[in-house]
């Protein structure tokens, strides 16, 4: 038939339509387990243990580790990367900044996958993402040693599509969408902010999974917003560690894990 040539009425109950709709893939939660260590350095000595943490963490049903190993070693420390390797069953996703030292220790270490964020002495946490269009030329070979090397490399980034098409560009297959302004905005009241913030990320979230990343998400995100990202299909992973920690000291770290568990759960169940 001339693809021209509309069919008649009678004609189109012959045909078969494919639906191309595609099955929302499962949605992981990787837990942070950072701020087990800043109460740890409170005082010094061993306890309470980021490794212990971790491991409840999975028994409670994480399905991975992220841990960042700062420059300045102000929470997890280089003996904590190397127990969490050796220790856990799940994937360890080693957050780092973009240095010499971080990647020869990531080397020593063999994560499962590398998350290359942004860092400042001065700041108290991750205040945004990565700028991989001003530091394109510096990340290239960095991302290429890690990829030569087996290990996943995530660049932690705003849902901007400037800094999405230029992680596709450096063969970086995971991104992972910086969510805090959008999680403060919420927890804040603005309105506006947020659903401007949500927009963004949405978008972002379909701009990288059409560019063949994978697409996780992560940063100041709590059960309501855990929540709400999880209906995202395009999302295959959230990373979560301060709010998870703060509640963990009124109910115990695994009921928290189930509740944030249950909290992705429903919102997956609207993808």
């Amino acid at each position: 038939m001339d693809a021209r040539v509309k069919p008649a009425p009678d004609e189109l109950s012959n045909v078969t339509f494919v639906s191309l709709a595609m099955p929302v893939p499962p949605l992981r939660l990787g837990v942070n387990v950072d701020h087990v260590a800043t109460l740890r350095n409170a005082r010094g000595g061993r306890n309470p243990d980021p490794v212990r943490a971790a491991l409840l963490a999975i028994e409670a049903g994480a399905d991975g580790i992220t841990a960042h190993l700062r420059e300045d070693r102000r929470h997890i420390r280089d003996e904590d990367m190397a127990r969490l390797k050796a220790e856990i069953s799940k994937p360890l996703n080693f957050e780092m900044a973009a240095t010499d030292d971080m990647l020869r220790i990531s080397l020593a270490t063999r994560p499962h996958a590398v998350c290359l964020v942004p860092e400042r002495r001065q700041e108290v946490t991750t205040e945004g993402g990565l700028d991989v269009v001003g530091q394109h030329n510096a990340l290239a070979p960095f991302i290429a040693r890690l990829n030569d090397a087996n290990i996943r490399v995530s660049l932690f980034i705003a849902a901007d599509p400037a800094q999405i098409e230029m992680a596709a560009r450096l063969r970086a297959p995971v991104i992972e969408i910086h969510t805090g302004g959008w999680c403060d905005a919420v927890v804040d009241g603005h309105t506006d902010k947020a659903e401007a913030e949500w927009q963004r990320i949405v978008a972002g979230a379909r701009l990288a999974r059409a560019a063949g990343l994978e697409v996780h998400a992560g940063h100041g995100l709590d059960y309501v917003t855990a929540e709400k990202i999880s209906a995202l299909p395009e999302i295959v992973e959230l990373n979560i560690g301060y709010y998870m920690m703060g509640e963990a000291l009124f109910v115990g770290l695994a009921e928290t894990v189930r509740s944030m568990r249950a909290a992705m759960d429903r919102g997956r169940s609207k993808a």
